[in-house]
């Protein structure tokens, strides 16, 4: 079974990456009601050491979206609940059960979990192998390109491979890199030409251009994209018209949709401040999509509005003067 399969016009199969704090379910019902992504992954759920796994795995809702997959991620430390948190996911109905060994987070990593187990390739295997003989649906990984350095790259990937997942996804940074600088998608190419099983290119792509140019360069399987999607949440919808060669222009309709549910998920028992706050951080990304709304981006985030209605009535007429058809 071809878990990455391209469409009938060849674009790659397209994911929407996990990410902690934006990435959360407000802004993947959000991207959802958008759509053109194949597959969402659902940000990671923490497996601390002393889990109660039935209680945590409740925090997974395969129908999160409707009709598109959501995969589950998890991290932790401990081979035995890391298994049986899987388990208990896949009872859930979860499509696919995705390893995190990249957060580069202090707290996460302090506690041996995240891109703390690429410090051992012998240990991330053990993790992985009692994922992957815990559960029948698809076990991954996604994985920076190491912790310190890149100096047990290939054996990570290796270890990886051998434990039994079905694809690896690669965001080829270090725990140390964070999230600058560039990613390194030489080390996509690398990759790709060590290992055996599918791999799937993330890391800076925020346009359509970037896209087909690490699909060129790295001869990756799929892409997985984040932090382009929060800022133009169209993109794949982008990238998809380049295979199809169908014309597809971003409209206002769809991007207030967007808006709509995006407001409609935040939990209404949430102070108001918290839910502007939660506003303000979705669109410091979106006003960096063209220049004229990155004019306009500081107003934004400056903003002493306090209620959610009222900011969005201040940012709207903003965004629709900025807004631009060219999103690329």
């Amino acid at each position: 079974m071809n878990l990455l399969p391209k469409d009938a016009y060849g674009c790659p199969f397209l994911q929407l990456a996990p990410m902690e704090g934006v990435g959360d379910r407000c802004f993947r019902k959000a991207m959802a009601s958008i759509g053109g992504f194949n597959e969402a992954v659902r940000d990671f759920l923490r497996v601390p050491r002393n889990a109660h796994v039935k209680s945590l795995a409740k925090e997974y809702e395969a129908d999160e979206l409707a009709s598109l997959p959501l995969a589950a991620q998890l991290m932790g430390s401990d081979p035995d609940l890391m298994a049986a948190m899987a388990q208990e996911i896949q009872q859930r109905g979860a499509p696919r059960i995705d390893i995190n060994c990249g957060c580069p987070s202090h707290t996460v990593t302090g506690r041996g979990a995240g891109s703390s187990l690429l410090k051992d390739p012998n240990f991330l295997h053990v993790i992985a192998k009692a994922v992957v003989q815990a559960v029948t649906i698809p076990v991954t990984l996604k994985m920076r390109s190491g912790y310190q350095d890149t100096s047990l790259f290939k054996e990570n990937l290796l270890a990886a491979q051998e434990s039994g997942v079905r694809y690896i996804t690669l965001h080829p940074r270090t725990k140390v890199d964070g999230y600058t600088p560039p990613a390194r998608w030489d080390l996509i190419a690398e990759a790709k030409s060590i290992l055996r099983i599918p791999l799937v290119g993330n890391g800076d792509i925020l346009n359509v251009d970037d896209a087909l140019k690490m699909l060129r360069d790295t001869k990756c399987d799929a892409l997985m994209i984040g932090r382009g999607s929060v800022i133009n949440p169209f993109i794949f919808h982008q990238i998809r018209s380049h295979f199809s060669q169908t014309p597809y222009q971003p409209k206002w309709e769809d991007l207030m949709q967007y808006f709509d549910v995006y407001r409609a998920s935040i939990p209404s028992g949430m102070p108001l401040r918290v839910q502007v706050g939660k506003l303000k951080q979705l669109l410091q990304f979106l006003f960096k999509s063209n220049a004229k709304l990155l004019e306009k981006r500081m107003t934004v985030l400056t903003s002493t509005h306090t209620q959610p209605e009222e900011f969005l009535n201040f940012v709207k007429p903003l965004l629709q003067e900025g807004w631009s058809y060219s999103l690329t």
